[in-house]
């Protein structure tokens, strides 16, 4: 058939564990898993001897990347940034906005809205991750403080309106005012609640949890500390049954602490993220974070006023070579981290995330080194080295 792609002799992962196998790719979809077959016929094929097939990475947080930032992007940049994301082996990402003036917030919901109604040469935009402005003053990270506000139901609906109903995180601080309502509010419309840049003790990001919150932003960053006497958003988050997004960059977090969250959490309920800024993947140098001045050296990104760390430079591949590396587990011990797992906080884990019969094609092919060779999103090559 002329719309199928058939994939040869890979090492396929599937259900945890690698197995040689052809797969046959019938327009958007993983129409075949099969032993290896000498007859069969497809107009386009890949040989993937020697190579690892894997489900296509998600990124549930990144503002941006090669020299574009998401927030002050437009279409046609947004459309590029995509296939940058897909040379990283990424299918599917949330473009993630930092709080910013009402004005150009609105601007960027309407374009991410009109490039994802178009449909993009990359990876495909699942969403939208809204990180603020309904943050703590105490914990903005980068964000600009005088743009910070209580969470307000009336204008996250016309935010919401705005981007054509496709905003699917939120990032919410606990000891914000009404957060509780807000929460029951948005978790009623399928949009999943996050907590993070955050000072709130315990038992209030404990209600919150219970109100319906489903993940934490990049825990242990932009959030207060644990003590063993004042457990914190961490504690809450550690000894809860949320996700967890971690930046393994490894100057976000220690090893150490990589290997301790895995420990606590199980592999099953962390998602490694990038955070990634508009410097991923290009030099160093003096950038932009929304409306913040930022700049990178030795591939640290921080304020122009040196006082934080404003994102990263992570792309999804190396953080997936990061993890491998920090916990001492296998691949397919580790790979669930950037695919099934945010899949399943999304609610599409039973389209994405994994590799099995009717399926979404998203899917990403690395040789020995975890170097990207091939990336294909919804059936389509839309990368290939």
């Amino acid at each position: 058939m002329d719309d199928q792609l058939l994939i040869r002799n890979g090492r396929v992962l599937q259900e945890g564990k690698f197995t040689k196998a052809d797969l046959v790719i019938s327009g958007a979809m993983i129409a075949e898993v099969c032993e290896k077959r000498d007859d069969r016929k497809a107009a386009n094929r890949i040989d993937a001897s020697g190579l690892t097939v894997l489900p296509g990475f998600i990124d549930i947080h990144t503002h941006g990347g090669c020299g574009i930032d998401i927030n002050n992007a437009a279409g046609r940049e947004l459309d590029e940034l995509t296939v940058f994301y897909a040379e990283q082996g990424i299918t599917g990402f949330l473009p993630t906005l930092l709080t910013a003036a009402q004005e150009g917030f609105k601007r960027a919901l309407r374009n991410i809205r009109t490039v994802k109604e178009q449909g993009t040469k990359g990876a495909k935009i699942l969403g939208i991750h809204m990180e603020g402005p309904y943050l703590c003053k105490a914990f903005k990270g980068a964000m600009p403080e005088e743009l910070i506000v209580p969470p307000s139901i009336e204008q996250f609906e016309e935010y919401d309106r705005i981007s054509g109903n496709n905003i699917k995180l939120v990032t919410v601080a606990p000891e914000t005012e009404h957060v509780v309502d807000f929460i029951k509010h948005v978790t009623l419309k399928d949009i999943i609640v996050s907590i993070g840049h955050s000072g709130a003790d315990y038992d209030r990001c404990m209600a919150c949890i219970e109100a319906g919150v489903k993940s934490a932003t990049h825990l242990f960053n932009a959030m207060k500390p644990l003590h063993h006497h004042q457990p914190s958003i961490i504690g809450a988050c550690l000894e809860s049954d949320i996700f967890c997004e971690l930046i393994c960059d490894g100057r976000h977090l220690h090893p150490g602490i990589v290997r301790l969250a895995v420990k606590a959490k199980g592999m099953d309920k962390i998602i490694g993220v990038t955070d990634s800024i508009m410097a991923a993947g290009v030099p160093d140098g003096q950038y932009k974070l929304g409306p913040a001045d930022i700049i990178v050296k030795d591939g640290d990104a921080r304020l122009a006023d040196g006082s934080s760390r404003a994102g990263s430079t992570l792309t999804m591949i190396q953080a997936l070579k990061n993890i491998v590396q920090f916990t001492g587990k296998g691949l397919e011990q580790c790979i669930d981290t950037i695919t099934y797992n945010p899949a399943k906080l999304l609610g599409l884990d039973q389209r994405k995330g994994s590799i099995s019969l009717g399926k979404d094609a998203d899917l990403v092919i690395l040789d020995r080194d975890y170097n990207v060779r091939f990336t294909i999103a919804e059936g389509k090559i839309v990368y290939c080295a």
